[in-house]
């Protein structure tokens, strides 16, 4: 075989093979393209913020008993066995409101937002905002703390009944599904609890208790 004709069947196996080569790296298998990190990434330019929610939610957790200087938030590396860490980085909103117990309900009011970029490989921990932490709060005061995906909540998808978040239920009803994990820490207190910028109403004095030894005695 002469020289140009090796030349022109390297040429033409290479040019087979380019498009091959490309044709892997963006397709990929189940969803993994080459890239810098070992083993490939996860392609996830095009989920939806539901998709986006389920893929954090096993990452997100709470610990039980955390004290003010101790992570009350984990979200964990998650790497599932299908693939690396995400080729584009999510968005995640980790916030904070306060609870304030009332005579006519719960009120609740924004605490902290602390807003990450995702990949899933690194852990992220975060603990209490100021003044809410377990030896902080009152018993009038409670915290609500969430996990979710994208821009930050606006008000059509908060809970739209904050007044059941003080009554001891476990339950709150984000109006959105990009909430991913949440917890919901309430009020220890009964109603009536005092609201900011009100005393708490004086006790009414005791009851007159009868002398038994008679009005004119010493």
């Amino acid at each position: 075989m002469s020289r140009t004709d090796r030349t022109r069947r390297s040429s033409t196996s290479l040019a087979v093979a380019l498009p091959l080569a490309a044709t892997l790296l963006t397709a990929g298998c189940a969803g993994i393209t080459g890239s810098a990190h070992a083993g490939g990434c996860r392609e996830d330019g095009t989920w939806s913020p539901a998709r986006q929610a389920q893929w954090l939610r096993p990452a997100v957790s709470f610990p039980q008993a955390a004290a003010a200087d101790e992570a009350v938030v984990v979200i964990r590396p998650h790497l599932p066995a299908d693939g690396g860490p995400l080729c584009e980085p999510i968005p995640v909103q980790v916030q904070f409101w306060k609870l304030t117990a009332t005579a006519t309900g719960t009120d609740m009011t924004p605490a902290l937002r602390i807003r990450l970029a995702r990949l899933g490989s690194r852990e992220r921990t975060i603990g209490f905002p100021a003044g809410l932490s377990t030896g902080e709060r009152d018993s009038c005061t409670g915290v609500l703390m969430a996990a979710y995906t994208g821009a930050p909540l606006d008000w059509s998808e908060l809970p739209d009944d904050t007044g059941r978040l003080g009554s001891g239920t476990s339950e709150v009803r984000f109006r959105t599904d990009r909430i991913a994990a949440y917890r919901l820490l309430p009020p220890s207190a009964p109603h009536p609890c005092r609201t900011a910028g009100q005393s708490t109403p004086a006790p009414p004095p005791p009851p007159a208790t009868a002398n038994p030894w008679g009005l004119h005695h010493p």
